[in-house]
């Protein structure tokens, strides 16, 4: 085209107009979809995800990922609730509560199951078998990524125990045998908290049920929920408060003041969940070990598994087909072996698939006590009593049930007066629609 050609008006129209739609052409070729994720972990977790998030936006193009962090689930569900349609992120982090599926039945919720018909993932065998209530339908179906599930354990103190002169240098597993332990700890340099918690319904209630393979709610945790705490409650109980009174147990309370007093080597022994594991860990000088959480043998000869506990990341609906397979994708990616094996390793949280947990080397448990066995039994078909609970209203229950225990513990009511004055509650509640 000669230059007079270039000039005239309509061969100028047509040359700009072909230039500036060869470059939105480029542009939306090259342009990546946003993936927006809102999750809430503690520092030490926060880091690992936040480097696996680098990686994946690092290794793709296409899709990219955005994080947004929150102090806490509630915090985090809170701005949820208030968020409209078109501003809601893809991936949210949330707990289901065992209060039959609330989560799952919000109408703006994308069952994972029904994404991965879609965009499946490839090479990977989810850890936790269908019959787990954790993230699954009463089918057996994912409802969301298993990301965050833990377990409650015993973390313990080692140079603690070795202080007192114990020996082994570990905690018992039978309940009356730990209160002389913890006598000898309180006498013997951890005077201030020889015991403490932040799980004070998971630990004193819901698996004081399963680990001593007993029924929490009902004949079945589900068809038949209800609640009656039998004498291995009440004794429980009144052997909690009576170590609270003998100052050999610090009263449990939530947040993040009893882990970090246990990071710090005030606490000899903490019950808490896994997911602590990495935050510990990082603690160079806190030498510290694991255990399963204490049971009663006149109960049970053999003690049961915990439930597993923690939450998920949860799909959102509204999206178009290009967000949907990017967020799939991002699901897939961190089921690849290296990227899960990583998150299991760094967190405490339960490896995501069984990849995950076998590339994980035995070096990894050198110093983690009986972690490996604890964590080996959730690859497989768990019992009855364990397989989790799902009850009417849950998430109301459990604020009765802790405000229960407070009183108790604070000395405020016995603890047959305050066990079935929360069993007679809970059970109304239940029946509420």
């Amino acid at each position: 085209m000669n230059t007079q050609s270039l000039l005239n008006p309509k061969h100028f129209g047509r040359t700009v107009f072909a230039a500036v739609a060869g470059l939105a052409f480029s542009c939306s070729a090259w342009a990546a979809t946003d993936i927006q994720v809102w999750y809430s972990l503690n520092d030490q977790n926060k880091k690992v995800f936040e480097q696996l998030v680098k990686d994946f936006n690092k290794q793709n193009k296409d899709a990219q990922v955005k994080t947004k962090s929150f102090s806490s689930e509630a915090d985090l569900d809170a701005a949820l609730s208030l968020t409209s349609d078109k501003d809601r992120p893809h991936l949210v982090q949330l707990s289901e509560m065992s209060s039959l599926d609330e989560v799952a039945a919000r109408p703006y919720i994308w069952p994972l199951y029904q994404a991965l018909a879609k965009n499946p993932v490839k090479n990977a065998k989810w850890f936790l078998p269908a019959e787990n209530n954790f993230m699954h339908d009463a089918k057996g179906r994912l409802l969301a990524l298993p990301l965050m599930a833990e377990v409650p354990v015993m973390y313990y103190n080692v140079e603690a125990f070795k202080k007192a002169g114990l020996t082994p240098t570990q905690p018992s597993r039978a309940w009356l045998s730990l209160q002389e332990q913890l006598v000898t700890l309180a006498n013997n340099g951890s005077r201030s908290c020889p015991l403490t918690s932040d799980q004070p319904v998971s630990i004193n209630l819901e698996n004081l049920a399963a680990v001593n393979k007993q029924f929490y709610a009902g004949s079945d945790n589900q068809a038949k929920a209800g609640f009656n705490f039998n004498t291995m409650y009440i004794r429980h109980l009144s052997t909690m408060i009576s170590w609270v009174r003998s100052e050999i147990m610090v009263r449990p309370s939530f947040g993040p003041q009893s882990p970090k007093r246990f990071a710090s080597g005030e606490c000899a022994v903490f019950l808490s969940n896994s997911g602590n594991i990495g935050e510990f860990a990082a603690q160079k000088k806190l030498n510290f070990s694991v255990s399963g959480i204490p049971y009663y043998p006149q109960v049970t000869a053999v003690p049961g598994n915990p439930f597993v506990t923690g939450s998920g990341l949860w799909l959102t609906k509204g999206h178009s087909a290009e967000y949907d397979k990017a967020s799939t994708d991002f699901i897939g990616w961190l089921a690849q072996t290296e990227n899960a094996a990583k998150w299991y390793q760094s967190t405490g949280y339960l490896p995501l698939t069984h990849e995950a947990f076998n590339a994980t080397d035995a070096n990894y448990y050198n110093s983690l006590g009986e972690w490996r066995n604890l964590v080996a039994v959730y690859g497989q078909k768990p019992e009855n009593t364990t397989r989790g609970f799902k009850v009417n209203n849950y998430h109301k229950i459990r604020a009765i049930f802790n405000t229960t225990l407070e009183n108790a513990l604070d000395g405020k009511q016995p603890a047959m007066t305050a066990l079935q004055t929360a069993a007679t509650e809970a059970n109304k509640l239940i029946k509420q629609k």
